[in-house]
C-alpha cells in the first residue's frame, strides 16, 4: 500500500431507503448517531449540529453552552452529495489551519427506489502531517466511521 492508498479510508453501508431519506437521515439527524463520547469539548454534549449548506459546519454544543465547530461544510448536493472538512489534529484537538486538514466525501447512490448504499471516504488524510497515521487508523477502526454508520444504519431499522 502506498502513502496515497493509505491516507484514505473508504467504507459503505446499504439501507432500506429511497435517496431522498438517505441523506436527510444523514445530514438532519447526525447527531443520532455520532457517538457521545467523540467529544472535544470539556462538557457533556447536548447536541451535535450539521448546517447543511456550503460554508456552514459540524459542531458539538456541550450542556454548559460551549461549542466545538470540527468540521466545515465544502460541498452540499442534496440528495447525493456531501463533503465535509476533519478540522481535528492527530492529537485529537481542533485543527486551526484548513492546509492541515483532511476531508469526508459522503455520496448516496440510488440501488433500487427503495434501497440506498452510502459511501464514505475520507481522504487527505496525509494533509494532517506528522502523526497523520493516528488519524487514519482511528476513523478506520472499529470506534470510527464502521461505528458511525452502523449507528446509522439502525435509524432506520428503529423507524420501520
Amino acid at each position: 500500500m502506498t502513502q496515497a492508498e493509505s491516507a484514505a479510508v473508504r467504507n459503505q453501508v446499504v439501507v432500506n431507503a429511497p435517496i431522498e431519506r438517505a441523506f436527510a437521515v444523514f445530514t438532519e439527524r447526525f447527531g443520532d448517531f455520532k457517538p457521545p463520547e467523540h467529544n472535544l469539548l470539556r462538557a457533556e454534549i447536548a447536541e451535535t449540529v450539521f448546517e447543511p449548506r456550503v460554508g456552514g459546519h459540524i459542531y458539538d454544543r456541550a450542556v454548559d453552552g460551549s461549542v466545538c465547530r470540527w468540521a466545515r461544510i465544502l460541498s452540499y448536493e442534496p440528495p447525493h452529495r456531501v463533503v465535509f472538512s476533519w478540522d481535528i489534529s492527530p492529537q485529537w484537538q481542533l485543527e486551526p489551519d484548513p492546509d492541515r486538514t483532511s476531508e469526508v466525501e459522503v455520496r448516496f447512490i440510488a440501488e433500487t427506489p427503495q434501497r440506498t448504499r452510502l459511501e464514505l471516504e475520507h481522504r487527505h488524510i496525509d494533509r494532517h502531517g506528522p502523526g497523520w497515521q493516528a488519524v487514519s487508523d482511528g476513523v478506520a477502526g472499529d470506534e470510527g466511521w464502521p461505528l458511525y454508520l452502523t449507528r446509522y444504519a439502525t435509524l432506520f431499522t428503529e423507524d420501520s
